[in-house]
């Protein structure tokens, strides 16, 4: 917030020290042009040499807390203690992440394939179990995993709950996963989805 005050602040002072359309312009070509960050007083400019010293001091002052806000210092406990709990998020969800982009992108399975029993187990244990709607999903019976055209999307593919009276139902893997990070990490997931997981609201 202090950023934007003394920006403002700086600005006005510098509006009031020279003509505004001269400033928006840019450099006359008969005049000698005003330099923003070096405003050493000439002898050809006097008494402008304190106002021309507190604007150079306000300017170094502002780049000085913009750099500090734009790049937090590596040895910020907190700020480390996020990076430090970001990695592990990541790491953990890495290898569900990879295997469902397998799935869904890859020539591994053809529209409407059944999951191998291997991806199967992975697919449930990792991501529907933490769906918020897992029992509305299953309903009646989890008889295996599929994947298939998305029902509204066409050219998109999506993971189905294949039911044990024969019928089926998309399920978000996003959400499931999002869901998963609020369980095992309630500390750091919303920051963590902010930053990692705000595409695809499934």
């Amino acid at each position: 917030m202090a950023g934007p005050l003394l920006l403002r602040d700086v600005l006005f002072s510098h509006f009031r020290l020279h003509n505004y359309r001269r400033f928006v312009a840019g450099i006359a070509a008969t005049e000698t042009p005003y330099r923003i960050l070096c405003c050493t007083p000439t002898n050809s400019e006097p008494g402008h040499a304190d106002e021309k010293a507190n604007y150079a001091a306000q300017i170094s002052k502002l780049l000085r807390a913009k750099d500090l806000v734009s790049h937090p210092r590596s040895d910020d406990s907190d700020y480390r203690k996020w990076k430090d709990k970001e990695e592990d998020i990541l790491k953990d969800i890495e290898p569900i992440v990879r295997l469902i982009k397998d799935i869904l992108h890859s020539r591994r399975y053809m529209d409407g394939e059944l999951l191998t029993a291997e991806d199967e187990k992975a697919v449930v244990e990792k991501l529907l179990a933490y769906h918020p709607h897992s029992e509305d999903k299953i309903g009646c019976g989890l008889e295996s995993i599929m994947v298939d055209r998305h029902p509204q999307f066409r050219s998109s593919r999506c993971l189905f709950v294949v039911r044990t009276d024969g019928g089926w139902i998309d399920f978000s893997y996003q959400k499931c996963l999002r869901e998963y990070i609020r369980y095992k990490y309630p500390s750091h997931a919303e920051r963590f989805i902010r930053e990692h997981l705000k595409r695809g609201s499934g």
